[in-house]
């Protein structure tokens, strides 16, 4: 008997009873509760997942988020930009208390480089200089006096937005009133002075961080913040000085030296009126999201220009027959001017191969530095390297600002481990030498009294310098820190 294949069914008659339908739900489907009437609904109990191309869409969106939620939440890198303004507000510190014998000579009334060719300059070059507003010698001593203490107050981080913004004056105010006076490290420093001013360099290992984590523990303990009378005078003293010098055509030709003194000036009081009448409202969550952006986007141009520095110099190396050949490291030690300890500098130039290895090694490193940002093994040891070479032109060339000046520079790229180990040390340090003092307690624990409800904050408000580790760490965003003109 030859069995007959099955017929198809007709559209307009149904399908057998042992038939399946074409549109019959599988066996593991589950019916849906429909509309009453009707026949139930079938779905599928696993929904189909996306494709590769959707999962790919959805992970970059993601990681966009995440990234615009990091640099608009917090200022990133507190602990390097820390250690850029203590190490570039010492490097000119000491610069200035070492020729305070010859400030006159160098960038006073006695400069052989007169005051009427620095004018004639400036003109030019529309460079800016409080200097230059008079050639009287009083006015000389007050802004190298004030250059000073700005540097002594903005390494201790006091103040830090006000100090920021009169190193900045001082420093440029100086330099460009003998623009023949350096070593290549003032360069360095110029820029860097620019950059601090956008920075929020005083979350960590500063004064005003200790002050705001003081408020934090009153605003735990629930009493009432102390009223700040040093913050609006010092505004209200440096708005006149700021429209006479704008009035009278005092900030020399550079526009952009203007627009950003006079935002930082307005800037002071609106954090100043936010902070007073709504200090947890959207406005100043969106002060401290701007205030984030400037920081890290200063953060990145420092790196940059850090890279560029080395970059620069490697490359220009290569091109020199004395480098090419390894012997460009024997001439600087042979001059008398770059000789501080004779006797070391004639040991070294003394080995041929001394000389060759130190030579290409420093071409090594400058040109492959940039290239290893994103290794971090091999960025630490290079760095590592570099902070070498500089020691080393300190020691042996007799340049230790222009050393100080590049080494803070360089701790843009330490690791936060290494800083906070770094600043443990230093706190262990500073307790041990105050306990050595008549009337100071020896413990390390010894200090004032805190607040007894400071014990129970919440971790987001910070704590004391005690609590994080004796290192006097401001709370995280939103809480202060010196972030405005007025401290």
């Amino acid at each position: 008997m030859t069995a007959t294949p099955p017929t198809p069914p007709h559209p307009d008659r149904p399908a057998p009873a042992h038939e399946a339908p074409a549109h019959s739900a599988p066996a593991h489907a589950t019916p849906a509760h429909g509309a009453p009437g009707r026949a139930p609904a079938y779905t599928p109990a696993h929904a189909p997942r996306p494709g590769p191309r959707q999962d790919r869409v959805g992970a970059a969106g993601a990681a966009l988020a995440r990234g615009l939620q990091r640099i608009t939440a917090s200022a990133l890198g507190p602990y390097q930009s820390a250690v850029i303004r203590i190490g570039f507000a010492a490097t000119y510190l000491f610069f200035l208390l070492r020729e305070v014998p010859h400030r006159h000579e160098l960038y006073g009334p006695d400069s052989p480089w007169h005051w009427d060719l620095a004018r004639q300059l400036t003109a030019g070059n529309e460079a800016f200089s409080v200097l230059l507003w008079t050639d009287n010698a009083l006015w000389f001593e007050a802004v190298y006096a004030l250059t000073v203490l700005s540097a002594a107050a903005l390494l201790l981080g006091w103040r830090t937005r006000t100090m920021s913004v009169l190193f900045m004056v001082g420093v440029l105010s100086v330099q460009n009133r003998s623009v023949f006076m350096g070593d290549g490290g003032d360069n360095v420093i110029h820029l860097m002075a620019i950059y601090l001013v956008l920075t929020r360099c005083a979350q960590v290992w500063s004064l005003d961080a200790r002050r705001a984590a003081r408020k934090a523990e009153r605003a735990a303990a629930g009493l009432p913040p102390r009223r700040d009378a040093v913050g609006p005078v010092l505004w209200g003293l440096l708005g006149p000085v700021l429209i006479v010098a704008t009035v009278m055509d005092g900030l020399g030709g550079t526009w952009w030296l203007r627009v950003l003194l006079w935002l930082l000036w307005l800037s002071a009081a609106a954090w100043w009126y936010v902070d007073r009448h709504a200090p947890r409202g959207p406005l100043r969550s969106l002060l401290d999201v701007l205030a984030n952006l400037v920081h890290n986007a200063a953060l990145v141009v420092i790196m940059i220009e850090v890279c560029l520095i080395y970059a620069t110099a490697g490359w220009y190396k290569i091109q020199g027959s004395r480098w090419q050949d390894g012997t460009a490291l024997y001439y600087p030690l042979k001059l008398d001017y770059f000789t501080p300890w004779p006797a070391l500098s004639d040991v070294l130039a003394s080995s041929g191969l001394v000389v060759m290895v130190l030579t290409y090694a420093t071409v090594i490193v400058q040109v492959a530095f940039p290239f290893t940002l994103f290794n971090r093994r091999l960025k630490n040891v290079l760095l590592v390297m570099m902070i070498g070479e500089h020691a080393g032109i300190a020691l042996l060339l007799g340049l230790p600002f222009f050393s100080m000046a590049m080494i803070a520079a360089d701790a843009v790229f330490l690791p936060t481990v290494f800083l906070l180990w770094l600043g443990r040390r230093a706190t262990l340090g500073r307790e041990r030498l105050l306990g050595l003092l008549p009337g100071r307690s020896r413990s390390p624990e010894g200090g004032p009294p805190e607040v007894p409800a400071a014990r129970s904050a919440p971790e987001h408000r910070g704590g004391t310098g005690k609590e994080r580790g004796g290192t006097g760490e401001a709370p995280p965003h939103g809480t202060g820190g010196g972030h405005t003109l007025v401290g």
